[in-house]
């Protein structure tokens, strides 16, 4: 799936902050999206509403930290980021705690296995194991609606209530023609996660892929994260995925591996 950047307004969802020149900073470093290897400064500019006077200096700054890379006219996320992003400490331990558990799923199943974990109204992927022909789209760092994923779904299945109210006051963007976008649907599937222990999307994101999730919790039942199996819905085994998953999630609740 390909990120389609649009022209921002100005400043938006940071407030006050827009004027400084961490808030202008930001806004250049999130223009960035995935698919994006490299971005001349008209679209920087573009993206941000920062006029190009402005990007082209803060970006210079942003290349002297390493957060930028220049290549000829046009710029680059730097490894400086890179590394700024591998030291967020809670993510970390629970990427390496669940590492050894995703690796036997991958083995065993022969399928792409997701940690996910909620950052704000989206489903934040940690680690992926998957073959090199994976056409699932979804990446390590990359987002993804919380309404349309099996992750997204166990996310908010266990989640405090109000980030499920929250999602469900907003429109639900429909992906494929098998997005769940009426709330009243969501609700009921988020009802029977709860009663389950797992969930499932099937098309949603992307045709002809299907996924199941579960929760990661700790022995106190607090929400870690997510992890779920991704496969060709042709040859998808909903049941006996479900099954592997749940057992995974069990061991790492009664384990309590994040204290």
């Amino acid at each position: 799936m390909t990120n389609v950047a649009q022209t921002r307004a100005y400043g938006e969802g940071l407030g006050q902050g827009a004027n400084s020149v961490l808030g202008k900073a930001r806004l250049i470093l999130e223009s960035f999206q995935h698919d994006d290897a490299e971005l001349s400064l008209s679209e920087l500019s573009r993206r941000t509403g920062i006029s190009k006077a402005s990007v082209h200096r803060l970006a210079q700054e942003l290349v002297d930290w390493g957060m930028l890379e220049r290549s000829g006219f046009e710029y680059r996320l730097g490894m400086r980021a890179f590394e700024l992003g591998s030291r967020v400490p809670r993510f970390r331990v629970l990427r390496d705690a669940a590492r050894p558990f995703m690796e036997r799923l991958h083995f065993a199943t022969k399928e792409a296995v997701h940690l996910a974990v909620l950052d704000g109204l989206e489903v934040l992927y940690l680690e992926k194991l998957a073959a090199a022909q994976s056409a699932k789209p979804s990446r390590i760092a990359g987002r993804m609606p919380l309404h349309a994923t099996s992750t997204g779904k166990v996310l908010l299945a266990f989640s405090p209530p109000s980030v499920l109210e929250e999602v469900v006051s907003r429109e639900l963007k429909r992906l494929t023609p098998h997005t769940t976008v009426a709330p009243g649907l969501l609700l009921e599937q988020i009802r029977r996660i709860r009663a389950n222990g797992w969930g499932v999307e099937q098309e949603e994101i992307a045709a002809g892929w299907c996924s199941v999730a579960v929760p990661l919790l700790t022995g106190t039942r607090l929400l870690l994260g997510a992890l779920s199996i991704a496969a060709p819905t042709y040859r998808a085994d909903v049941p006996k995925v479900a099954a592997a998953l749940t057992e995974v999630s069990r061991r790492v609740s009664s384990a309590n591996l994040i204290n």
